[in-house]
């Protein structure tokens, strides 16, 4: 019977348990957006036990970022600054995707080339805040993508997935949930285009499936994922028929032998669990749609992550904000061990405090 600490496979690689880090927004990179030797330590900490790590969120462009200081995809020194990382968590054991991302209209223009309006599918401006180096702004009203731009901005994914190769990671996923750029061609409440990207699910879910198809054509089957929210209303988001929308676009993954798709279940609104007794639904729909691995996300402890594992609904479990707190986590959960809070006031920017001082736990056996 398959459980939590169970051996599994995602594509071509073989893991030691089911546990997979979350992508996690932290903004410590260099000028520049480079990955450095502070976050070389982070992922290096978190890779023990043989398992899979989704990296934080990395643009595919300057014009795709909402949060400063995230590093990104798009230069060679970029480039350079993530092969340390990967060689990092490959030298202790583990496997990394890296996240490819673009938030759209989630961002201002403090944080755009230029200075320039953020893009979307349609011009409809989004509640919440972007994360400027002087701070929180609120989201600025978006100008809608022209139909002859959204080519290249497919393309932009296409050479972050090519750069990744470069980088040493194992495999990408595409960052299509929570209110980012490919979830707001998807959902109708913020795409109102009229042209072959808009109106019917067919049309906006194109942007989405033609993003995934270029990564597949760089890296191959089982090397891709896909991370979508079918529930998620972050970043005003919403849909007027969610499981019709997230059916077609489950459906269609199935053609790309993608190496996981990535469900965040309802529990999650942004950064905030919320309706924490709720039940793990989203995978358990989307199950009788994909075929391949489901990697599920959103509020999961110890026990609710076994019952997941173990119904079948899902085969991986992504934690998150544990894991900034626990650089052992796996060894915890697996040990029944407590876990160290963690300290919202250091999850985004800063230095080394909250960041890699955390412990790892030290067990009688590891004293002896």
């Amino acid at each position: 019977m398959k459980s939590l600490f169970s051996v599994a496979a995602i594509g071509p690689y073989s893991l030691k348990h089911r546990v997979v880090m979350a992508p996690l927004t932290r903004m410590r990179s260099s000028d520049g957006n480079v990955p450095n030797d502070l976050m070389a330590a982070y992922y290096a900490q978190r890779s023990t036990d043989g398992g899979l790590i989704i990296s934080e969120a990395t643009p595919v462009s300057p014009r795709g970022y909402g949060y400063a200081k995230a590093p990104g995809i798009y230069t060679q020194t970029q480039v350079e600054g993530w092969r340390k990382v990967t060689a990092a968590v490959h030298a202790k054991g583990g496997r990394i995707f890296l996240q490819l991302w673009h938030v759209g209209r989630q961002s201002h223009p403090l944080l755009q080339p230029d200075g320039a309006a953020p893009v979307s599918s349609s011009a409809l401006q989004a509640e919440g805040d972007a994360y400027a180096e002087s701070g929180p702004v609120p989201f600025s009203m978006p100008r809608a993508l022209e139909t002859h731009e959204i080519a290249g901005v497919i393309d932009e994914f296409r050479q972050g997935a090519q750069r990744a190769r470069e980088a040493g990671f194992d495999g990408v996923e595409i960052h299509g949930a929570n209110g980012y750029l490919p979830d707001q061609f998807l959902q109708d409440g913020t795409n109102l285009r009229t042209d072959i990207y808009g109106g019917p699910i067919e049309n906006r879910a194109r942007f989405l499936l033609e993003i995934t198809e270029a990564a597949v054509t760089e890296w191959g089957p089982g090397r891709v994922g896909v991370r979508i929210g079918p529930s998620g209303t972050y970043g005003s988001m919403h849909d007027s028929n969610p499981q019709a929308t997230f059916g077609y676009v489950a459906d269609e993954l199935n053609r790309f032998g993608l190496a996981y798709l990535h469900i965040v279940e309802p529990r999650i609104k942004g950064t905030e669990t919320v309706k924490v007794d709720a039940p793990p639904l989203a995978a358990q729909h989307l199950r009788k749609r994909f075929h391949g691995t489901i990697i599920a996300a959103g509020g999961f402890d110890r026990a609710s992550a076994e019952a997941i594992v173990r119904s079948g609904d899902a085969d991986f479990v992504a934690f998150g904000r544990h894991f900034i707190s626990n650089p052992d986590l796996p060894a915890r959960l697996r040990d029944g061990l407590p876990l160290t809070p963690y300290d919202r006031t250091t999850f985004y920017g800063g230095d080394a405090r909250g960041y890699i001082d955390y412990p790892i736990a030290v067990t009688e056996t590891d004293a002896a």
